[in-house]
């Protein structure tokens, strides 16, 4: 086996022993033990995109009103799967549910609540290199197809003029679950790279040509930071959290372009501007058009049934859904997300109140 990839194979085991205490919260099929809930007003499950803005909100909104929120980061794959078997009272997703997915739920029909605007940011390992590098979405997917296998292959030096790139092997780092982040990630490269679009396509769960396979954004993160060489999608928050180093993308106006709030922003509100009246909100905002946008942004989403089988829960998540409309959007800059538009909120307020 290449030295390297031994490197990060042991890493990988080691990182999924030290995960026992996570992995003994839930079972295999991503369920919630009983245990975890006790005591919790609402219950919900899902994403680890927005995980580190909503233990903020769940704290704080606990302070304030008492009610406790009960939250597990098990991918956006088991939020989809809780909220479909009604073993949560919310699910959370980066990906929307499919029409598919939405006509087993077993509640009758859900709502897409959007919570916060985040980015997919492209982290990187590379000693001697610690500016951030200029990638294409086409050179992105050829290293995430295996075609790009060193650092200092042609397409790479070609776009970072100046820069001293080394000799070194590609090392990539992949989710290992079913994820939200992935979706976003996947959805972005076949929206750019028609080979990408024909294989392996998008999803939470795609057949990965090349890579190894980390737990959650908190996995892919360690993983990266752990081993020179490697490059990995993690969100925004979990980037900034290791101090990883992250690449500038080229949007959709040819611009090269870092994720921040300023720019994950604007492809919210380019968005925004183009929601018709009513929306359900299970709406892509990758590549959007406009100067300044960060070409991986996508909103995230709670899921949850119009029509709630206790009405003093469905009470608890309306009220708390309010809440992360108004006061709860001002925790978002400080944690590395953009808040929602101010139309958005205003609409959304709306929508929460079909919730019975």
């Amino acid at each position: 086996m290449h030295r390297s990839l031994f490197v990060l194979a042991a890493l990988s085991l080691a990182s999924a022993c030290g995960d026992s205490s996570k992995q003994s919260r839930t079972d295999t099929a991503g369920a919630i033990a009983p245990s975890t809930t006790s005591g919790a007003d609402l219950t919900g499950a899902g994403a680890t995109f927005p995980n580190p803005l909503y233990s903020k909100w769940f704290d704080t909104y606990a302070g304030k009103t008492g009610v406790k929120i009960n939250y597990q980061s098990i991918g956006s794959g088991g939020g989809v799967r809780q909220i479909s078997e009604q073993t949560v009272d919310f699910g959370a997703s980066d990906a929307p549910m499919s029409d598919a997915e939405l006509a087993k739920t077993k509640g009758g029909p859900v709502v897409h609540i959007p919570t916060t605007v985040g980015a997919v940011t492209v982290v990187y390992n590379l000693p001697g290199v610690s500016t951030g590098l200029k990638l294409t979405g086409d050179v992105i997917a050829a290293i995430f197809q295996g075609q790009i296998t060193k650092w200092n292959d042609a397409r790479i030096v070609a776009l970072n003029s100046g820069v001293t790139l080394p000799a070194s092997d590609v090392l990539v780092v992949h989710r290992s679950d079913g994820s939200g982040t992935t979706y976003v990630f996947t959805d972005y490269l076949a929206n750019v790279s028609p080979a990408w679009a024909t294989k392996p396509g998008k999803g939470k769960d795609v057949q990965w040509p090349v890579g190894i396979g980390a737990k959650g954004n908190e996995g892919v993160a360690g993983q990266v930071k752990q081993t020179p060489g490697a490059i990995g999608y993690v969100e925004l928050a979990y980037a900034t959290q290791n101090k990883l180093t992250t690449a500038a993308v080229k949007n959709a106006e040819g611009e090269f372009v870092a994720p921040s709030i300023e720019s994950i922003t604007a492809a919210a509100a380019g968005a925004a501007a183009k929601l018709p009246p009513n929306t359900d909100y299970r709406v892509s905002i990758v590549n959007a058009p406009g100067k300044g946008v960060y070409p991986i942004s996508s909103f995230t989403w709670i899921i949850a049934y119009t029509k709630q089988q206790d009405p003093a829960k469905g009470k608890k998540l309306t009220d708390f859904l309010k809440w992360a409309m108004t006061d709860g959007q001002g925790f978002s800059a400080s944690l590395d997300y953009a808040p929602l538009p101010e139309s958005m909120r205003t609409t959304l307020l709306t929508k929460i109140e079909s919730i019975q």
